[in-house]
């Protein structure tokens, strides 16, 4: 399965186009999404990022985390995989495509970052994951590459680039973006992806139904997912952007993150139709 960005000449991001599997695609082929688990009693986040980057196409997706915290994802999910951390984060093995970190995670994680980071997976880093840096932004800086992506909402923004204006936020994402020297995708009503060589889009498809606890956590998801499949940080940002904002156009009223794992086949399916908005001013 593969996915192409579609933009229009403004920088706002379409519908994206979805290409499926070869026929004789299996699960490692689609990418192996690994997913780091919040402390016991906080497992709830991470458990959404890992929900969504399956239902994203990831062929196969393992949450990490201490013992007592995989017992309680062993009472939720089926289909996702369960595996213990190590102190030489040997589970990050070869075969690993995508790498989620932060929600959930607690601001203890800072050390569990950088181990990931060093392991050279595309990485999503979200919430917990760029707090724990807020003393020390420089480091986390300088750990990152270009196929790793940070999402964070204003007040993460504000907490790790202290000293960028947010009132054009255009222009934040771009600066945040060429420091950090990764992906800032800056979430809000409008969502500003920024790659470090100076390309940005935004997605305008949103809701405010995605309002709720959780949201992001999913967003969080559908980037690690499509990194694991193999599509470049910049365009696995912008194309989960939109698909998270078409979830919630098609949920309205009512929508909860759980709930919102449910619409991404929906979203998908309506990828694989020959659209006008698939060729307009598309970018691979």
């Amino acid at each position: 399965m593969g996915f192409t960005l579609n933009c229009s000449e403004d920088g706002t991001i379409l519908r994206p186009t979805l290409v499926p599997p070869s026929p004789d695609a299996h699960k490692y082929s689609k990418g192996h999404a690994m997913v780091w688990s919040g402390p016991a009693l906080r497992t709830g986040a991470s458990r959404l990022s890992a929900q969504a980057a399956l239902a994203v196409g990831a062929g196969v997706v393992t949450i990490v985390g201490e013992k007592v915290a995989l017992a309680e994802h062993a009472a939720h999910v089926t289909a996702i995989m369960l595996r213990e951390t190590d102190p030489d984060f040997d589970f990050i093995d070869g075969r690993v495509s995508g790498f989620a970190i932060g929600p959930g995670a607690g601001i203890g994680v800072q050390k569990a970052v950088l181990k990931v980071l060093e392991c050279r997976v595309p990485s999503v880093l979200d919430a917990d994951a760029l707090t724990a840096f807020e003393s020390a932004p420089d480091i986390l800086f300088a750990a990152v590459n270009l196929t790793d992506v940070m999402t964070p909402h204003l007040g993460e923004f504000q907490r790790i680039f202290p000293d960028i204006d947010v009132k054009d936020r255009q222009s934040a994402a771009r600066r945040a973006a060429e420091r950090a020297q990764c992906v800032v995708l800056l979430k809000g009503a409008e969502t500003w992806i920024a790659a470090p060589d100076g390309r940005i889009l935004v997605n305008r498809r949103a809701s405010p139904w995605l309002a709720t606890a959780g949201s992001g956590d999913v967003l969080t998801g559908l980037i690690c997912g499509l990194l694991a499949q193999g599509v470049p940080a910049f365009d696995a940002a912008a194309i989960a952007a939109w698909l998270h904002g078409d979830i919630g156009v098609r949920a309205g009223p009512g929508l909860t993150a759980d709930g919102m794992i449910g619409y991404i086949p929906l979203v998908l399916r309506s990828c694989l139709n020959d659209a006008p908005e698939h060729v307009t001013g598309s970018r691979t």
